[in-house]
């Protein structure tokens, strides 16, 4: 066997992996998510852990538009809707929702990448097959515990959007559930909201 056949046959070394793939001990902390350098985008922290994120489906999109679209609409002037926008609910907490509603005074500067949980009126997430668990259990306790009185679940029924209405129950500290909704979602709180559901299929 010729030198050049043996060095041909010798498996590659592998890649070196960024300092990031392991965690410090304690875990992460919401201010490293801005530090870390080349995180992939979307990147969201959930008791000391990055939770990377899949590529989107065609039915999770067209969700958040048609929603994101409507409550931009109907708000009114003191709240900002705002997608893909990162929540501080913690030291180790930093989740990424699909929508959230603000206080208009809490959109401070072009550059910032994340909201307080205290300037949070609702948190919208439309449920993924690969986020199931997280979006329908772990986020909604960590919602709860940061005191966001508002939260919708939006689940795929019928190629339609199910929106899940919770509201903060102060007495227990957590979500109770005030309605689910498929063709047409009314509200009254966190401000007057009407939304065809029945829309998705147009878009």
């Amino acid at each position: 066997m010729t030198a050049e056949a043996v060095s041909t046959d010798m498996p590659e070394k592998p890649p070196l992996l960024p300092d990031w793939v392991f965690p410090p001990p304690g875990g992460f902390v919401a201010e490293d998510l801005d530090r870390i350098p080349d995180l992939p985008a979307h990147t969201e922290l959930l008791d000391g852990s990055l939770v990377f994120v899949s590529p989107q489906a065609s039915f999770h999109m067209r969700a958040i538009s048609l929603i994101e679209e409507n409550l931009r609409r109907q708000a009114p002037k003191d709240v900002r809707v705002r997608r893909e926008m990162s929540v501080v609910l913690g030291s180790s907490q930093r989740p990424e929702p699909d929508l959230c509603v603000i206080n208009t005074e809490a959109d401070q500067d072009d550059q910032q990448t994340f909201f307080w949980a205290r300037d949070v009126h609702l948190i919208i997430e439309v449920v993924s097959p690969e986020s199931e668990v997280r979006d329908r259990r772990r986020k909604p306790q960590l919602y709860a515990e940061a005191g966001i009185t508002h939260f919708w679940l939006v689940e795929r029924a019928n190629k339609r959007p199910a929106v899940h209405v919770y509201e903060l129950d102060e007495a227990t500290g957590a979500y109770a559930v005030t309605g689910i909704h498929h063709d047409r979602l009314k509200l009254s709180v966190p401000f007057a909201i009407d939304i065809d559901l029945t829309e998705i299929d147009r878009l």
